[in-house]
């Protein structure tokens, strides 16, 4: 069983909701990496999503764009990436790591390669944004022959039988993206995100983590009763971001991630 599946199951067990953390590997440098995702782990979060910075990242707002514009200046790649998840793993032995990137990255290393490396650096899932399910058969071959989880996404414009083939493509979790256009911090969650979760729950039998806007307690607890967790990535890398040295956004990320863990629990 993986630690995806485990680390799911055990906040089911206690009806409880997950808590998914994402953050541009990389920014403000690589060097910090380890800690920042230490901090969210420390305030609460359950699995950690590292971003791969790409220099065309069509799916994501300014703020996740900035980010990776940083962290690509700072010479950071996949490659350096994977070299530094074991410092990351030393940290937080029992957190699933998530690697998040668009193809390019991946298909450049190749996939089997990708996926040796991925598994030796002790990575547990990949979601690859950009990657439809239809064409995904050999990656995913490649990627369950290592033992790693794949995570494809959906969407409001997703019907039945989209959901469907994302469900049986899926492992670990199905990413459900709350709003269509890109990432970014949302002051209000979509008002038809109750009735496309009806549909969602009664389609997909993964457990569905919903993301793209969620950026406060509050509306991570109104969107985990439809839902088996939430994911908040913008929030978080603006923390990063805005923060006056890495010590200060470790400070400022743990505290953030104990306020939405409180308010999943609650």
């Amino acid at each position: 069983m993986s630690r995806l599946k485990n680390t799911i199951e055990a906040r089911n067990a206690k009806g409880q909701k997950s808590f998914v953390a994402y953050l541009t590997a990389g920014d403000p440098d690589l060097e910090a990496t380890p800690a920042l995702v230490h901090a969210l782990v420390k305030g609460g979060a359950d699995i950690i999503e590292l971003g791969i910075p790409f220099s065309d990242p069509l799916a994501d707002g300014p703020v996740n764009q900035r980010a990776a514009e940083r962290a690509l200046l700072r010479g950071v790649s996949l490659a350096k990436i994977l070299e530094a998840v074991p410092k990351i793993r030393a940290l937080c032995p029992t957190t699933p790591l998530v690697v998040f990137s668009y193809m390019n990255p991946i298909y450049a290393m190749g996939f089997e390669r990708f996926a040796e490396k991925a598994k030796a650096a002790s990575v547990d899932g990949v979601l690859v944004v950009d990657l439809p399910p239809e064409e995904s058969l050999e990656y995913r071959r490649l990627l369950k022959a290592q033992g790693l989880d794949t995570i494809f996404l959906a969407s409001p414009t997703s019907n039945v039988e989209r959901l469907t083939l994302v469900d049986q493509c899926s492992s670990g979790f199905v990413y459900y993206v709350s709003r269509t256009g890109v990432t970014g911090a949302q002051t209000s969650i979509s008002q038809s995100l109750d009735s496309e979760m009806d549909l969602v729950r009664k389609t997909v039998k993964k457990p569905v983590m919903v993301g793209f806007g969620v950026s406060n307690a509050a509306q991570a607890a109104e969107i985990s009763a439809k839902a088996d967790g939430v994911i908040i990535g913008s929030a978080i890398v603006k923390l990063i971001e805005n923060a006056k040295s890495a010590n200060d956004a470790a400070h400022e990320l743990e505290a953030f991630a104990r306020g939405i863990r409180q308010a999943l629990d609650a």
